[in-house]
């Protein structure tokens, strides 16, 4: 029987280990909980500098955390997977860090860092062949965005024409921290639908306030498909979604949403088509965090492999992020 690959997380916060006990998230929803899932891996410990979130980790996951710092963990624990989730302006310090260390995979949440030159650092070092980072944006390992994807390449509505974006997130977000946070997954995403870069933007009104509402507006490198994402403040409500706009039918994905229309003879105008509703599969489980797991899995076992969502996917959303000003 093949030896258990060590992992461990370095960042306890939330996205660590804390929004496991959410009684309503899909599980695994954090980076203890994906390690912990998967057969193939051993969770052997953790790091942050806050003394409470160690104590909270140890006690809930069984393992050491009270080392002098990361570099301690990563010399006592030789973990060959890391998990990154600290705040993205230490995240090139600690993919180095990793890599001087021998770890073979570095799992960085998003966004991937704080500025282009900090993610630059971590593309130089994927591509070089000393670690393999895979980029957190989850939406990538999601079947029902992996559905969506295949029903845009078998042409399953005919071709697409345009794509629109929404993203709220509560009342008092402003909308640059909005588009640099859940924007690099929405960002992101839509790329990995359209398979292609997106172009430089353009924004319609300001992104920097905690008010109203922005409109960015690009199309994809190839193919020139047009794009408009929505930014919005004040809000009471969370909003991931997308609406995908074809030849003969329309996809409406998102946080909880999915759902398909088709073009058929329309049962309220005489000689017109209309979109109706038809059946379509139900996501209750997407697997998101369970297949994000598996690819480090597999890229720490094959060095050759490239990670489903790569640093230079996750450098690319982020170099999109800044054009836009923030």
């Amino acid at each position: 029987m093949r030896m258990k690959i060590p992992c461990a997380v370095i960042g306890l916060g939330r996205i660590g280990s804390l929004l496991e006990s959410d009684p309503l998230r899909e599980k695994p929803c954090t980076h203890a909980g994906a390690i912990v899932d998967n057969p193939h891996c051993q969770l052997v410990g953790g790091y942050d500098i806050d003394s409470e979130r160690r104590a909270r980790f140890s006690e809930t996951w069984k393992v050491p955390t009270e080392f002098p710092s990361a570099e301690a963990m990563l010399d006592t624990l030789h973990p060959q997977i890391l998990h990154i989730a600290t705040h993205p302006d230490s995240h090139a310090y600690y993919v180095e860090l990793a890599a001087r260390k021998n770890v073979r995979v570095a799992v960085c949440e998003k966004p991937l860092a704080d500025s282009p030159s900090h993610a630059k650092r971590i593309v130089q070092l994927h591509r070089g062949g000393k670690i393999k980072v895979l980029t957190n944006h989850e939406r990538r390992y999601s079947a029902d965005y992996l559905y969506a994807r295949k029903q845009i390449r078998d042409n399953t509505f005919g071709r697409l024409l345009s794509l629109y974006g929404r993203l709220y997130f509560g009342r008092t977000t402003s909308l640059a921290t909005q588009m640099l946070h859940d924007g690099t997954h929405l960002v992101d995403i839509i790329a990995f639908l359209v398979g292609s870069p997106l172009r430089k933007p353009t924004v319609v009104g300001t992104l920097h306030r905690k008010k109203g509402t922005a409109f960015i507006h690009t199309i994809s490198a190839k193919g020139g498909i047009p794009i408009c994402i929505e930014v919005g403040a004040e809000r009471d409500h969370l909003v991931f979604e997308l609406v995908l706009s074809f030849t003969e039918g329309r996809i409406e994905i998102g946080n909880g949403v999915y759902r398909e229309y088709d073009s058929r003879e329309s049962p309220y105008y005489k000689g017109y088509r209309s979109l109706l509703p038809q059946e379509a599969p139900s996501f209750q489980q997407t697997g998101y965090f369970r297949n994000m797991m598996a690819d480090a899995v597999a890229c720490a076992l094959d060095p050759e492999r490239n990670p489903v969502s790569s640093a230079v996917d996750g450098a690319m959303a982020l170099r999109f992020i800044f054009s836009l000003g923030l």
